[in-house]
């Protein structure tokens, strides 16, 4: 036989079903997540055999956690591994089965080592013992954190401790500080918009989430800070303006924090200001603010009514908002008017059946706005009442909140005629 051409692929026996040189390019992406466990297993092993394994944990909280999220696929990942060198008959001195062989120890070698790390209970309570290797590192991880004392005494040593940088909901509450930090940091100068309407849309999308991080973040910390030192630290410190690069766990807590409550602040300030004289509510905020947004290219666009806005409770913020556009600025030409008054009635329409002191103020502005009785190219809030004539009707003591505002639109059209 000649000799293969430069550049060809080696003969082999037909034996097996992929030339070894291409066995780990099948693998693709799991060669490179066996690869990372098996780093993380070294590593991790070391550190559950070493004698002072609980100060180790303690420095390696992030370990334990990235192994434990990471399991599951792994898992998945070795299985399906298994059968495929099975079926295929892949040669046991290729690299994809020595890896998977390698890992396969190791993981064994953690699981030992994980078991005997934890604390000894009866053949009863044995039975409710996690069955994974993942559910085993967090109940490690959770009686290494409940043992005391903590390294130092120091509440910011407990802080470092009881917040890895890798927890996933202090990734989030990062994530979403970083937005906020973004949008409000700049100056704003008076008259100009507060954000865009791009960046309303990333509020509304970072609000929720950042929230919800910063909820289980502080519950972290009531369940393993027994005393209440570390939280009560930290709180007196998330008013502050970080004035540095955080770096460690409670450092991004407390930036994240400080720009959250400041993104709150400042949006229900913009919000309050447009829908006066209802206001909005702390989890109607993300909804709004995407509302608002979406305006911009729809103006006909309605509030759908969600889990947090009933379809009352939206019909009152639609009537608030079309009050206000018409207060601040009346539209050109008969056509834009009377499609704005059609879709204030249609709002109103909504809130009808509303009460309470917010629908109570809406309907008070109505009426002061029918007693205004604004021109065409004046806001109506510009007005004196003093000098206001007497409007035709009697809507003092009417109550229909689309009463009101047809009263309203024929003062106004009136008035222009």
């Amino acid at each position: 036989m000649g000799r293969p051409a430069p550049g060809a692929a080696a003969p082999y026996d037909g034996t097996v079903a992929t030339r070894p040189d291409d066995l780990k390019a099948r693998l693709e992406d799991r060669a490179d997540l066996l690869e990372a466990t098996r780093l993380r297993y070294r590593a991790l092993k070391g550190v559950l055999e070493s004698f002072f394994w609980r100060d180790r944990i303690r420095n390696h909280f992030e370990l334990l956690r990235e192994v434990s999220a990471a399991q599951p696929e792994v898992d998945a990942t070795l299985a399906a591994l298994r059968r495929r060198v099975e079926a295929e008959g892949w040669p046991r001195d290729a690299a994809p089965v020595r890896l998977m062989h390698e890992v396969e120890r190791l993981l064994d070698a953690v699981e030992r080592a994980a078991e005997r790390r934890l604390s000894s209970v009866s053949e009863d309570e044995a039975e409710d013992l996690p069955d994974t290797l993942g559910a085993r590192l967090l109940r490690l991880e959770t009686e290494v954190l409940d043992a005391a004392p903590f390294l130092g005494g120091r509440v910011w040593a407990q802080a470092v401790e009881l917040l890895p940088r890798n927890l996933p909901e202090l990734r989030a509450a990062c994530a979403a500080g970083e937005v906020f930090e973004r949008v409000f940091k700049r100056p704003v100068t008076e008259g100009a918009q507060a954000f865009s309407d791009d960046e309303a849309r990333e509020l509304a999308r970072a609000l929720p989430l950042g929230a919800a991080a910063l909820v289980a973040l502080w519950e972290r910390l009531e369940r393993y800070d027994s005393r209440g030192r570390v939280k009560d630290f930290l709180q007196r410190r998330m008013r502050r303006a970080p004035t540095r690069v955080a770096r460690s766990g409670p450092e991004l807590l407390l930036h994240a924090a400080f720009w959250h409550d400041v993104a709150r602040v400042r949006v229900r300030a913009v919000l309050e200001a447009e829908l006066a004289p209802v206001v909005p509510r702390e989890p109607e905020l993300p909804a709004l603010l995407s509302w608002r947004a979406a305006l911009s290219e729809d103006p006909a666009l309605r509030l759908s009514a969600r889990s947090v806005l009933t379809e009352g409770r939206a019909g009152l913020v639609e009537t608030a908002a079309a009050l206000a556009a018409l207060s601040r600025e009346r539209p050109r030409g008969a056509w834009s008017e009377e499609v704005a008054w059609a879709r204030l009635e249609q709002a109103a329409q909504r809130a009808r059946t509303e009460e309470g002191p917010e629908a109570e103020a809406l309907r008070d502005a109505l009426r002061l706005f029918v007693m205004l009785r604004g021109q065409a190219r004046t806001p109506a809030r510009l007005f004196s009442p003093e000098h206001a004539r007497p409007a035709g009707g009697d809507v003092a003591r009417n109550r229909d909140l689309v009463a009101l505002v047809q009263a309203a639109r024929h003062a106004a059209l009136r008035q222009d005629g």
